[in-house]
């Protein structure tokens, strides 16, 4: 569970590890953005109510997903850029991009000194990224200085770990047969942001008429290991979890499924995703 640009912060340990490797954007791409980060995009692109022509920046990009989907939607006369702090990723961006899609703009750059002048972008996105910023304050900012008079910010930022219990699951189950470095990084993603939290953020960024909303959708994945499988080659989890012997990771496994299995059906395992949603005006 990761979305684009990522630095260390103060929310906790496992923060600072989430950079993903060539291997593991290439897997964020094919295994995480079908299941959330896509449809996390479509919710956003409606929140912003994209029009055609219009300027946009998806920060902390990722692999592009809310950029290629706003793409169409601004059409010929809009302007699409992505920014990302990790090259692995905006080289995944770079080739999953289409000819039906528009001409998108990938930079790689920091959230916090974006590369842009000021009322350049009539909506700036930002998928799951603020939490991972290690000032986000400042990130806020730019965004803010960013955006035309008229601009809008869309972005949605992970509920705290205890509204997602599918991951809470899995950070205990690694915590137990990796590490705590292992649970603290799966728990990482899941900012004890609460909507008071959000709302003075970005106030204090100098944004108005800020509208939060609680979005709750399903994760279904084939089965307990599945789950695992994905979401570790889809982190830095990789490693650590490949370091283990056959063995531990079969029991890891057997007790991963024990865990989950309040959340099992005929179809596999689903679970709740929770989500802040935050639409704010310039």
């Amino acid at each position: 569970m990761h979305s684009g640009q990522t630095e260390a912060v103060a929310d906790g340990p496992g923060l600072e590890q989430w950079q993903l490797d060539g291997s593991s954007a290439e897997a964020y791409e094919r295994y995480l953005v079908p299941l959330l980060f896509a449809p996390g995009a479509n919710v956003l692109i409606d929140l912003a109510e994209l029009a055609p022509g219009e300027r946009v920046l998806d920060v902390a990009c990722g692999t592009g997903i809310v950029a290629r989907r706003a793409a169409p939607q601004v059409g010929a006369d809009g302007h699409v850029d992505g920014l990302d702090l990790n090259e692995g990723m905006l080289e995944v961006a770079r080739s999953a991009a289409t000819d039906d899609e528009p001409g998108i703009f990938w930079h790689h750059g920091d959230a916090r000194d974006l590369p842009f002048s000021d009322a350049t972008f009539d909506v700036v996105f930002c998928q799951q990224g603020l939490q991972f910023f290690s000032d986000r304050e400042s990130a806020l900012r730019e965004m803010h200085r960013v955006l035309d008079t008229e601009g809008r910010l869309a972005l949605s930022v992970l509920r705290p770990i205890e509204y997602n219990p599918g991951w809470a699951l899995l950070a205990h189950v690694l915590e137990q047969h990796v590490g705590p470095d292992a649970g603290a990084m799966m728990r990482s993603p899941f900012p004890s942001l609460s909507t008071h939290d959000l709302r003075t953020l970005v106030a204090d960024a100098g944004f108005q008429d800020t509208t939060i909303t609680i979005g709750i959708g399903p994760v279904r994945y084939p089965s307990a290991e599945a789950f695992l499988r994905r979401e570790a080659a889809s982190s830095p989890l990789a490693g650590p979890i490949g370091a283990l012997d056959e063995e531990k990771r079969r029991t890891m496994i057997d007790d991963l499924e024990t865990a989950l299995r309040p959340h099992m059906d005929d179809n596999g395992v689903v679970f709740p995703s929770a989500t802040h949603l935050v639409l704010a005006h310039q």
